[in-house]
């Protein structure tokens, strides 16, 4: 077999990958990072020939003309999987709409909904042997490319090189792009005071030898920090972010007492600065597994000692958490959340954890200053998404304590939340809870 030949021979340029794309096709785009975004970027150009294609996306890193333009709304319609900032700018549009899903089922059901025509994605340069490695992630990618009538991959020489699931044959792949843009990258999110706090609360609960999963931003950021003196902590995580990177070097992650895939870090796709970039490629201790395994709360739960940490918009006084809408407002997505924090709590020795801040600022309709409203809650905002049960919510963390809400009744429940809320709302929640007769 000539591998070589065989590249050569799918080799097209964006231009002809975009000729392939007929009225009423459905697309799906690589998640986050791992998107075409040569094709995304051009899309729109074939809008006077196509009408009612349907792009399906998760956590797009570009604002791509084909859907962030109200011109092309005849032409295109993106539905996410995730939010990012965005799609939540073009969702007044009228072209986009979210897909509520768990993560570990976001390809199955997908696919039990409609067949995909047309797979495009992001790659590595493929090796001697003819493997190109799709790097970023694997969350539904390789279900859909299984699937699809025809599967593009844009190769670029800076994406890293990883493996897993993510490492897929020449043969498997319908047509190559070349293409050489830098690789889309996070900003490193500032760790304040309030999240260093929460960080050092956090990392108490996590014990030598447990296995963790992170997601990305200031509170997660402050736990990674809050670690540096455990020992042989293992990664299971939907995202692996920069995070890791330190306490990898550090001698932290060590994978030493997995269950699963013993000495790996394990991740369903990969999301944040260069440096987390770099740390990857070619990191035989970083394994990219499909979606459907990785945060599949079954699979999740056989590892000993599993956290996972999530953060939340917003907690009411029995446990539901809103974490992905403002009101009936999508803001994100379930991603994995509710995955995750159910495997956590079949483990053995496991623990599900929520933390957030204990107050926000927002705007008030009508009113130019900002107003501080408490995120622990009586009662969630109305339409408010409910993103993980209060049946699956053991630990909630802000930065005045630590709740614990395993195996508790509603009254002991308020009470435990009411005690790590802002003092100044307390008061408020207290008299609130008798009014609703919360216990």
């Amino acid at each position: 077999m000539d591998v070589m030949k065989m590249y050569k021979d799918k080799l097209i340029t964006v231009e002809e990958a975009l000729n392939m794309v007929k009225s009423n096709d459905s697309i799906v785009s690589g998640m986050a990072a791992a998107e075409g975004k040569e094709f995304l970027k051009n899309l729109h150009t074939i809008a006077d020939r196509v009408k009612n294609v349907n792009v399906t996306t998760c956590l797009p890193m570009g604002d791509y003309e084909y859907y962030m333009n109200p011109e092309y709304k005849e032409s295109f319609f993106m539905d996410g999987w995730f939010y990012s900032p965005a799609i939540r700018k073009a969702h007044k549009t009228g072209n986009v709409s979210y897909i509520p899903n768990h993560l570990h089922l976001a390809a199955k059901k997908r696919l039990f909904h409609r067949k995909p025509n047309i797979f495009i994605g992001a790659g590595s340069l493929m090796d001697k042997h003819g493997y190109i490695s799709i790097s970023l992630s694997t969350t539904y990618e390789r279900e859909i490319m299984e699937h699809a009538d025809i599967v593009i991959i844009e190769v670029n020489p800076n994406m890293p090189r990883t493996f897993g699931d993510s490492v897929v044959h020449i043969r498997d792949i319908d047509y190559v792009i070349e293409v050489d843009y830098k690789v889309p990258a996070l900003a490193e999110v500032p760790i304040t005071e309030k999240d260093r706090i929460i960080g050092k609360y956090i990392a108490d609960l996590i014990e030598d030898g447990s296995t963790i999963q992170l997601g990305i931003g200031g509170i997660p950021n402050a736990v990674a920090a809050e670690l540096m003196n455990k020992k042989d902590l293992g990664v299971h995580t939907e995202m692996l972010t920069d995070g890791v990177v330190d306490l990898f070097k550090a001698g932290v992650i060590t994978g030493k007492y997995k269950t699963l895939m013993p000495g790996k870090m394990v991740a369903t796709f990969i999301l944040g600065t260069q440096k987390l970039y770099d740390f990857v490629d070619d990191n035989p201790a970083v394994q990219v597994m499909r979606g459907s395994w990785v945060n599949d709360p079954y699979v999740i739960g056989q590892n000993y000692k599993m956290v996972s940490i999530n953060t939340t918009m917003e907690i009411d006084l029995t446990g539901q958490c809103c974490s992905e809408s403002i009101g009936h407002v999508q803001f994100s997505g379930t991603g994995g959340q509710a995955d995750t924090a159910i495997g956590a709590q079949m483990s053995e020795g496991g623990k599900s954890i929520i933390a957030l801040h204990s107050t926000a600022n927002v705007r008030v309709p009508g009113q130019e200053e900002r107003v501080t409203v408490s995120k622990i809650v009586a009662r969630l905002a109305h339409g408010a998404a409910v993103t993980l049960s209060r049946n699956d919510v053991d630990y909630v963390v802000t930065e005045y304590g630590v709740a614990s809400l395993r195996g508790t009744s509603l009254r002991e429940r308020v009470k435990a939340l009411i005690n790590i809320a802002h003092p100044d709302f307390r008061e408020q929640l207290e008299r609130e809870a008798r009014e609703l007769m919360i216990w």
